[in-house]
C-alpha cells in the first residue's frame, strides 16, 4: 500500500532533521586544519556540512555595500551570512523547504493516482520535473493562449498570478507582450516543423474561402490536405491571409499562388476545392494556367478544380425550401417567441411534462442561411407539435401556430431532409477520405429526388422538381474524380460505377459515361507506370554504375578485368531488359478483376480504405501510389470555413485591434497544434492496441507450449503402457 504524499513528506522531514542534528554534534567534535595558500597564510575549517551542497554564496548590494548572503538553490530564499558561522537557520530551512525535501527523497516523479478521466489524452503532455523550469511553464501558457484562444493580458491577471504563484513560488509574472512574442516565436518554429514534413510530400491538394471580419477586414483561409508516410490523412491551415480589396478572382488567385511560393509547395498541388461563388470560377481558371506554364499541372488537369459539395447541396436544398417559407416562418417565429422568455419556456415545459414529452431534445433557432439548422428546427418543433397547441390555448398572445396541415407536411419534409443532412455530414469529414464516399451517398440523394418528383402531394412534387434542376445542373455531367476515387475503393471497384450510373443517367449517357470513368482511370494509371519506370531505370543505371566502378577497382590484371568487365555488363544488360518486360497483366487489371471487399454492416462503417491501401502496397506498389494521391482530395471546403469560426473568436470585439499578421500566426499555429495533439492521442492508441495483442499472442503461445507440453508426455505415458 502505498504512503500518502503528506505523510511521505513528514517522514521525509524527521529524517532530515534528525540527520541534521547528528551531523551538527559530528561537525561540533571535527576540526581538520586545512592550509589556504602558503604556511604564513590563516588556517581554516574544512565545510563537511551537507548545507553546503544546497546553498551557494552569493554577493547583494545593500546600501551602496556589497553583502555576502546564502541562498538556496531550490526555492532561492536567501540568509543573511551568521558572525559566528553558524549553519543552524540553515539546516531549519533545509528542513522546511518543500523543493529539497522532493530531491531529498529521490523522486524525479510524483505518485499520484492513476488519472480516471484522462481528458483527451492529457496525460500524455503532462510531466513531473524534479526542479522548476520557468521557460517551459511560459512554453505551456503559450500553448494554452494558442490553443483555447485566451487574450494575451490574461497572463497579468490578479488571480492568474496568485495561482501559479501559489502553486511554485518561483513563478515570475510575464507580461502581455512577453506572451505575445512567446506566440510568435511559437508560430516560426512550428512552421519549421511543417516545412520539413512538406519536403517528403509528392501531392498536396488544396481548399480555401474568404471572409469578412468585425473591422470589416478581408481574410481568405488556405489549408492544406496530403497523406503522410503512414497513409494518415492530414489537413493544415497554412495561411489566414489579409486580402486587399477589391477581393475578385485575380487578387485571391495571386494571393494563393504567394503563399504557395512562400512555403515552397508551388509544384506538389494537384487540385483546389472552392464553392460556386463566380469569382472562383476564375481563380482556379488563372491558377490552373500558372501550373500548366510551370508544367506542373498534375493528373493532366482533368480533375484540377473541385466544387465543394456541401455548398452545392445547401444551394440545392435553399431552392427546395422556398416552396414552403410560410411554414418555416410560423414554426420559426413560434421557437422565436418561446426563447424569448424564461417564463414562456417554463410554462412551455410544465405543459410537456404534464403530456409525458421528453424536453431532452429542447428547441433550437435556425440560420436561415444554414439549411441543416432549418432541418434541426423542423425536426425538433415536430416533437412538441401537441405541446404547442396546448400553449397556445394558455397565451393569447402567441399568433404563429401552425395548422395540423402545416404540421404534416413539416414532418414529410423532415423525413425528406433527412437524407440530405446524413450525406453533408459525410461530406463534413475532414479526418477521413471523402472522394471515394461521393458516388455511393450522391446516388441516395438522386434517388430520393426521383422518387418524390413523382409524388402525388404537390408541394413536395414541386420542391423536389426545384432540388432536381439544381443536382442536374452541377452533377449532371459525370465527375471524374469521385467515379475514379470510388473505383480505388476495394468495397466499390467498377461494380458500384455500374450500379449507380444505370440509376442516376439514361441508358446512352450510362454506356459513355462508364467508358468514361475506364479511360480516365486508365490514362492516369499509365502517366503513374510511366513515372515509377523512369525512376527505376535511371536507379538501375545509377547501380550499374557503381557496380562497374566497384568491380573495375577490385580486379587484378588487363586481361581478367577487361574480360569480367564485358560478362558482367552483359548479365546486367540481361537484368535490365527482364526488369523492363510488362507482366501478361498489370496491377490496374489484377485489382478489377479481383472480387469487391466485402463486409458486415458495422465492419463496414469503421473500414479505413488507408489502412488498407497501406497493406497492400507491395502488391500493387504503382496503384497504391495512385490512390495516396487522389484520396487526399477534398469534396468540400469545411475545413477552411471551420477556421473562421476560430477567426471570430480571436477577433471579438474586445481584441478587434489585433494585427492581421498575429491573427494569422494565432490561428495556424492553433491549428498545428491540435492537429499534432490529434497524432499523438492516435499514436497511444495505436501503442495500447499493438501491446494488448502482444499480450494476446505470448499467451497463446504459453498456452499451446503448455497445450503441446501435456499432451505429448500423456502419449508417451501412453506408450509406455
Amino acid at each position: 500500500m502505498s504512503t500518502p504524499i503528506s505523510q511521505q513528506s513528514n517522514a521525509t522531514a524527521s529524517v532530515n532533521e534528525s540527520e541534521f542534528q547528528h551531523e551538527e554534534h559530528e561537525e561540533e567534535n571535527e576540526e581538520v586544519e586545512v592550509e589556504h595558500g602558503g604556511p604564513n597564510l590563516k588556517r581554516g575549517r574544512k565545510k563537511i556540512s551537507k548545507v553546503w551542497d544546497v546553498f551557494e554564496v552569493i554577493e547583494e548590494k545593500e546600501h551602496n555595500f556589497f553583502v555576502k548572503k546564502h541562498k538556496c538553490k531550490y526555492c532561492h530564499r536567501k540568509y543573511t551570512i551568521s558572525k559566528s558561522g553558524t549553519t543552524t537557520h540553515l539546516k531549519r530551512h533545509l528542513v522546511e523547504c518543500p523543493y529539497y525535501k522532493n530531491v531529498a527523497t529521490k523522486q524525479s516523479t510524483i505518485n499520484f493516482l492513476p488519472i480516471e478521466n484522462d481528458f483527451e489524452g492529457m496525460s500524455s503532455y503532462v510531466s513531473y520535473p524534479s526542479t522548476f523550469d520557468m521557460m517551459k511553464i511560459r512554453d505551456i501558457i503559450t500553448k494554452m493562449v494558442i490553443v483555447h484562444e485566451y487574450p494575451f493580458n490574461m497572463v497579468e491577471h490578479v488571480w492568474f498570478n496568485v495561482l501559479l504563484k501559489t502553486m511554485n513560488p518561483q513563478y515570475e509574472k510575464i507580461s502581455r507582450n512577453t506572451i505575445k512574442n512567446d506566440c510568435m516565436k511559437l508560430y516560426e518554429h512550428e512552421r519549421e516543423k511543417l516545412i520539413k514534413t512538406l519536403k517528403h510530400v509528392d501531392r498536396i491538394s488544396l481548399t480555401s474561402d474568404t471572409w469578412t471580419s468585425n473591422q470589416t477586414i478581408g481574410y481568405m483561409c488556405l489549408t492544406i490536405h496530403f497523406i503522410d508516410a503512414n497513409w494518415k490523412l492530414q489537413k493544415r491551415i497554412i495561411s489566414f491571409y489579409e486580402l486587399e480589396p477589391p477581393h475578385t478572382g485575380l487578387v485571391i488567385s495571386d494571393a494563393i499562388f504567394d503563399c504557395l511560393l512562400d512555403w515552397g509547395i508551388q509544384d506538389k498541388v494537384s487540385t483546389i476545392t472552392l464553392d460556386n461563388a463566380s469569382s472562383n470560377d476564375v481563380v482556379a481558371r488563372h491558377l490552373k494556367s500558372n501550373f500548366e506554364s510551370r508544367g506542373k499541372l498534375h493528373f493532366k488537369g482533368k480533375f484540377f478544380h473541385i466544387r465543394c459539395c456541401a455548398h452545392i447541396l445547401n444551394l440545392m436544398v435553399q431552392d427546395g425550401l422556398k416552396e414552403i417559407e410560410e411554414i418555416i416562418y410560423r414554426i420559426r417565429e413560434s421557437v422565436k417567441y418561446l426563447k424569448k422568455s424564461p417564463g414562456r419556456l417554463h410554462k412551455f415545459g410544465e405543459i410537456a411534462r404534464q403530456l409525458n414529452i421528453s424536453t431532452k431534445k429542447g428547441l433550437c433557432i435556425d440560420v436561415p442561411t444554414r439549411w441543416n439548422s432549418t432541418y434541426s428546427m423542423i425536426d425538433g418543433a415536430i416533437v412538441f407539435q401537441s405541446v404547442f397547441d396546448q400553449y397556445a390555448v394558455r397565451d393569447a398572445n402567441y399568433k404563429w401556430l401552425p395548422s395540423f396541415d402545416d404540421w404534416e407536411k413539416a414532418k414529410k419534409i423532415a423525413e425528406f431532409l433527412e437524407v440530405f443532412h446524413d450525406v453533408t455530414h459525410i461530406f463534413s469529414g475532414t479526418l477521413y477520405p471523402t472522394a471515394n464516399l461521393f458516388l455511393p451517398e450522391i446516388w441516395k440523394v438522386k434517388e430520393v429526388l426521383d422518387i418524390h418528383a413523382e409524388s402525388s402531394d404537390y408541394f413536395m412534387q414541386r420542391m423536389a422538381l426545384l432540388m432536381r434542376g439544381k443536382f442536374d445542373k452541377y452533377w449532371g455531367d459525370c465527375n471524374m474524380l469521385m467515379a475514379v476515387s470510388a473505383v480505388l475503393d476495394p468495397r466499390y471497384k467498377m461494380v458500384l460505377i455500374n450500379f449507380c450510373f444505370h440509376r442516376i443517367y439514361s441508358n446512352s449517357e450510362c454506356e459513355r459515361n462508364i467508358l468514361e470513368v475506364k479511360q480516365t482511370l486508365w490514362e492516369i494509371y499509365e502517366m503513374y507506370a510511366t513515372e515509377q519506370a523512369s525512376h527505376s531505370t535511371s536507379n538501375s543505371t545509377h547501380e550499374v554504375t557503381n557496380i562497374s566502378m566497384a568491380s573495375s577497382s577490385n580486379t587484378c590484371g588487363s586481361y581478367g578485368k577487361k574480360y569480367k568487365s564485358k560478362g558482367r555488363s552483359e548479365f546486367d544488360e540481361f537484368i535490365k531488359q527482364k526488369n523492363t518486360l510488362q507482366p501478361m497483366k498489370n496491377e490496374l487489371e489484377i485489382y478489377l478483376e479481383e472480387d469487391v471487399v466485402r463486409f458486415g454492416v458495422e465492419t463496414d462503417t469503421t473500414f479505413d480504405v488507408l489502412d488498407w491501401w497501406k497493406v497492400n502496397v507491395v502488391k500493387f506498389p504503382i496503384l497504391s501510389k495512385m490512390t495516396h494521391d487522389i484520396l487526399s482530395v477534398p469534396v468540400t471546403t469545411v475545413a477552411s470555413e471551420s477556421a473562421f469560426s476560430a477567426g471570430g473568436r480571436v477577433l471579438d470585439k474586445y481584441r478587434s485591434s489585433l494585427a492581421p499578421k498575429t491573427v494569422d500566426a494565432l490561428v495556424c499555429t492553433s491549428d498545428w497544434l491540435k492537429a499534432e495533439h490529434g497524432n499523438m492521442k492516435s499514436k497511444v492508441k495505436s501503442s495500447i492496441i499493438f501491446h494488448l495483442f502482444i499480450s494476446l499472442l505470448l499467451i497463446s503461445i504459453t498456452y499451446l507450449f503448455v497445450f503441446d507440453f501435456d499432451f505429448i508426455f500423456f502419449v508417451e505415458g501412453k506408450g509406455r503402457r
